[in-house]
């Protein structure tokens, strides 16, 4: 009976080692990555929000009318 309970536990162990190895230390690192780039993301928005966005030069020109070349003759067609 001895030899038997002795492969018993063996089995029982190397379940156990695959069940951790192959399940419970690849979700704990991923989640871990998870938690780390959500962190980096908030931080980046946070950082986004603070600042105010750059002032682009071509808003100052919204009036000024785009040259005669610039458009296309439409003809109609019926």
């Amino acid at each position: 009976m001895n030899i038997l309970r002795l492969a018993l536990e063996l089995i029982v162990f190397y379940v156990v080692y695959k069940l951790v190895v192959d399940y419970i230390i690849p979700i704990y690192k991923t989640s871990k990555q998870v938690k780390t780039k959500m962190n980096e993301m908030q931080q980046k928005m946070a950082e986004r929000q603070q600042t105010p966005p750059p002032a682009s030069p071509g808003k100052n020109d919204i009036t000024a009318k785009p040259d005669k070349e610039d458009y296309i003759d439409y003809e109609e067609v019926k």
